[in-house]
C-alpha cells in the first residue's frame, strides 16, 4: 500500500466543513482509503460535492491530493484553513508547498 499526504474535508455538515491535511493509506487501486482509523470508500456519481464516503458513518468527504498552491477546498475561500497534522508538517510545507513552514517565523 502506498501513502500519499492528502486533503480531507468533511462535507457531513455542508460544503465548507472542517478539513485535515494528513498522512493518508491508499489501498492498491485507490478506490479505498484509510486515515487516522477510519475507513473511506469511493463515491460513484452521488450527486453530493463529495468523492469518499466514511464506511462507518457515512459521512461524505472530499479527499484529494495535498496541492502546491494550498487550494485544496473544493469551494476556494469558504472555511477554515485545514489543520496539519503534526507527523507530516514540515514533509508537506518542505516537499508540497515548497516553502518554509510559515509557524516557524
Amino acid at each position: 500500500m502506498k501513502f500519499r499526504i492528502m486533503y480531507l474535508e468533511d462535507k457531513s455538515k455542508g460544503l465548507n466543513g472542517p478539513a485535515r491535511i494528513g498522512r493518508v493509506r491508499l489501498s492498491k487501486t485507490g478506490e479505498t482509503l484509510y486515515y487516522a482509523g477510519r475507513t473511506f470508500e469511493a463515491l460513484r456519481n452521488s450527486g453530493l460535492k463529495a468523492n469518499f464516503t466514511d464506511v462507518e458513518t457515512a459521512q461524505p468527504f472530499w479527499i484529494a491530493k495535498a496541492r502546491k498552491d494550498g487550494g485544496d477546498r473544493l469551494y476556494k475561500g469558504a472555511g477554515d484553513p485545514p489543520v496539519i497534522d503534526d507527523d507530516v508538517r514540515e514533509e508537506y510545507w518542505r516537499d508540497i508547498r515548497g516553502v518554509p513552514d510559515p509557524a516557524l517565523g
